[in-house]
């Protein structure tokens, strides 16, 4: 499981009684092991920058930015970090351990190097599904819980740039929010559980003709819902067509509803051959009905329908989680 987001202070020096201009501009540099890539993506909403790393695995450029937290994608993962002109920013990592070996110097690291461990607690704290098995007064407790935790973590960060410790808490209180909406989302779809389930009729199937919920009846059904344009989705392919080889001749069907637009037919068409994609491919076309019926707000959604027709996870775990597998076991798939 692992899917949750995004002045200027300079001293003054002086020199032979001659005042030294602040750099407009933030240096960031460091030394990369087990390089994914030659080169690293620094990205904000407003800034793109690539950076291209040596052989040797170091790198060296500056940025003209506003004050900040940016994503820096090495090809294969991707950290945050605080960046502000006038900074001097090192960083050393190795990505056979990224999230763990992740370290900041010089000039302003001190944010950055809390984002670090923050990253590295979040995986450590949250364990959202099995908050959302527990009952309201329990998972009030637990996102307390966590509140404290994050908050004593920005405590003792250090001399932080005060911009980024207001928007750190800004952020604790958006999160707070966004986990109590999930909850509620969540409990609306356990609601769906063991029920009969939503229909979708006549969707177009892409080996030909049409096909209907009903049509799959008498086996476990392990729907996904995708489309061309959602990197998520995408990256759960792999693992699905993984999933889908193991239990091939079993009592379940891998049926994958594409809900892009009619415009992108061509395309949903394309990337099944392009991606050799097995299972059940449909085209929801327009229909919005199954979709809504589900509380679709984001994609992808794994939904298990039993033989009968009914509910067994109104959002079962995604293709990469082993918790799908030990899901299947369970039921004797």
């Amino acid at each position: 499981m692992k899917n949750f987001i995004y002045v200027l202070l300079i001293g003054l020096v002086f020199t032979a009684c001659k005042e030294e201009a602040p750099k407009n501009y933030v240096t960031f540099s460091g030394t990369i092991s087990n390089q994914n890539s030659d080169s690293l993506l620094v990205r904000s909403r407003t800034v793109s920058k690539i950076i291209q790393v040596k052989p040797d695995g170091t790198f060296s450029d500056t940025l003209k930015v506003e004050p900040g937290v940016f994503l820096v994608y090495d090809g294969a993962e991707q950290a945050r970090v605080y960046l502000k002109n006038g900074y001097d920013l090192k960083m050393k990592l190795d990505t056979k351990a990224f999230d763990e070996t992740i370290k900041f110097e010089g000039t302003g690291a001190e944010a950055s190097n809390y984002l670090a461990e923050k990253a590295l607690l979040m995986e450590e704290v949250f364990d959202i599904e099995t908050w959302f098995e527990l009952d309201e007064a329990a998972f009030n407790e637990k996102v307390k819980e966590s509140n404290k935790t994050f908050k004593d973590l920005l405590d003792k960060a250090g001399d932080l740039d005060s911009l980024f410790v207001v928007s750190e808490q800004n952020d604790a209180i958006s999160l707070e929010k966004q986990l109590h909406s999930m909850y509620k989302q969540k409990q609306g779809l356990m609601s769906l559980n063991g029920k009969e389930s939503p229909k979708f009729v006549d969707y177009e199937n892409y080996n030909g003709g049409n096909t209907s919920l009903d049509d799959l009846k008498g086996k476990y059904v392990y729907i996904d819902l995708w489309a061309t344009w959602c990197g998520p989705c995408l990256a759960e392919i792999p693992s699905l067509k993984a999933v889908e080889k193991e239990y091939h001749g079993k009592n379940i069907e891998f049926v994958s509803i594409s809900v892009d637009d009619e415009k992108a037919h061509s395309k949903w068409r394309t990337m099944i051959e392009e991606k050799e994609l097995g299972g059940v491919q449909l085209f929801a076309k327009d229909d919005r009905s199954f979709v809504t019926a589900y509380n679709v707000t984001g994609i992808p959604r794994f939904i298990l329908i039993d033989p009968q027709g009914n509910v067994v996870k109104a959002d079962a775990p995604r293709p990469s989680n082993p918790q799908l597998k030990a899901l299947f076991n369970s039921l004797d798939i």
